[in-house]
C-alpha cells in the first residue's frame, strides 16, 4: 500500500471484510485472489483522499466509492492480462493462468458487478452523481485499452495520441477517483473540476514516469524485467519520440532493431538506449513528465481549501514522481 497509512489500513480491513460468496468457488477464489494480490491500492486511497481534502464528517461514508474504484480498477486488470496474455500480475499468476481465460472472464465481471453493489451503498442523495463520474470514466478505460490494442497494429503512433491513450486507459481513473471522494464531501463543482484535472494530469505523469523505468530502472526495485518494452516493440513514449527524430542512416537500424527477431535481448537493448542517447530521447520524455506533473500541482493549487490541507495529495505525487517500482 501507498500513502496515508491509516486510510490505507482502513481500504485494507474494508477489502477484507468483503463478503464474496463462498460458492461457485470458481466465480468467487479468482475475484477473493486478485484482491489479495499486494498493490499500491493508489486508485481507492485517492477516493478517501479526496474526500479528506474537503473535511468529510466521516470518512467512512467514502469507504464504499473507494472499494468500488478498487474492484473496478481489479476488473480491467484481469481482462487486460487476457488481451495481453500476461503471465503474471504482481508478480504471482494471472487470474486467466491460473484458472482459465473463461473463469477470468466471469469473474471480472463479478467484480464490475460488484463495483455497483458499492456505488448503491452511498449516501442516496450523491448516488446519481457518483454513477455518472463512474461510467464517464469506466467506459474511457475501455477506449483507452481499445487504443492501445489499435497501437500495436499500425506502425506510427504520434505523441499526441500516445497522451490520449493513457489519458484514457490510466488517467481518468485516477482523476475519477479522487472527484467521487470529493463529490461524498460535497465539494464544489469548481474545486472538483480542480481536483479532477489534478488526478488525470498526475496520472499522465506516472504513465510516462513507468515508460521512463522500464528502460532506465534499477533491476532490483523496479519489479519487472528491465527494457521488456524495447524487447517487445511497444510503443512507449521513448519509442514514439526516437521514431520522430530518426535521421538517415539511424531509420535503417531502428527498423532492423524492431524487425530482427534472430537479436539477442541484451544487444537489441543496448543498441536501442544508444540511439535513445544519440537523439536526447531521456531527457525530452523526463521534461515531458515534468510538465504533466507542474500541471497537476497547477490544479491542486486552484482547489479552494487551505494549502496545509493539501499536504497529503502533494506528498502523494511527490512519491509517485520519486518512486523507483
Amino acid at each position: 500500500m501507498f500513502g496515508n497509512t491509516l486510510y490505507a489500513e482502513k481500504i485494507q480491513r474494508a477489502l477484507e471484510q468483503s463478503n464474496f460468496p463462498s460458492t461457485p468457488a470458481n466465480l468467487y477464489d479468482p475475484v477473493r485472489y486478485m484482491l489479495a494480490l499486494s498493490g499500491k491500492r493508489i486508485r481507492p486511497l485517492l477516493v478517501l483522499l479526496g474526500a479528506d481534502l474537503f473535511n468529510i464528517e466521516n470518512i467512512a461514508d467514502a469507504i464504499p466509492a473507494s472499494l468500488a474504484i478498487e474492484y473496478f480498477h481489479n476488473f480491467s486488470l484481469v481482462h487486460d492480462d487476457i488481451m495481453d496474455n500476461a503471465p503474471l500480475r504482481r508478480g504471482k499468476g494471472a487470474v486467466h493462468k491460473k484458472w482459465n481465460e473463461n473463469i477470468a472472464i466471469l469473474s471480472g465481471d463479478a467484480l464490475l458487478v460488484k463495483a455497483y453493489e458499492q456505488l448503491a451503498l452511498v449516501k442516496v442523495e450523491y448516488v446519481p452523481e457518483l454513477l455518472r463520474i463512474f461510467n464517464k470514466l469506466a467506459i474511457e478505460v475501455c477506449e483507452g485499452q481499445q487504443y492501445d490494442m489499435d497501437f500495436e497494429a499500425i506502425d506510427s503512433v504520434t505523441q499526441q495520441q500516445y497522451i490520449e491513450m493513457i489519458r484514457l486507459k490510466t488517467s481518468v481513473l485516477l482523476g475519477g477517483a479522487l472527484e467521487m471522494g470529493a463529490t461524498v464531501a460535497n465539494a464544489t463543482l469548481v474545486d472538483r473540476a480542480h481536483i479532477y484535472n489534478f488526478g488525470v494530469n498526475l496520472g499522465i505523469a506516472f504513465q510516462l514516469q513507468d515508460d521512463i523505468l522500464d528502460v532506465y530502472g534499477d533491476p532490483s526495485t523496479f519489479g519487472k524485467q528491465i527494457a521488456g518494452d524495447i524487447i517487445a516493440n511497444k510503443k512507449t513514449i521513448l519509442h514514439i519520440l526516437l521514431k520522430s527524430k530518426l535521421e538517415n542512416d539511424d531509420v535503417q537500424e531502428f527498423e532492423v532493431l524492431l524487425t530482427n527477431r534472430d537479436m539477442a535481448s541484451d544487444e537489441k537493448i543496448t543498441r536501442m538506449k544508444n540511439l535513445y542517447q544519440s537523439y536526447h530521447v531521456l531527457q525530452e520524455a523526463s521534461g515531458l513528465k515534468e510538465k504533466y506533473t507542474h500541471s497537476a500541482y497547477e490544479s491542486l493549487q486552484k482547489v479552494n481549501v487551505s494549502e496545509p490541507q493539501k499536504k497529503e495529495l502533494y506528498s502523494l505525487a511527490d512519491n509517485l514522481m520519486r518512486r523507483t517500482q
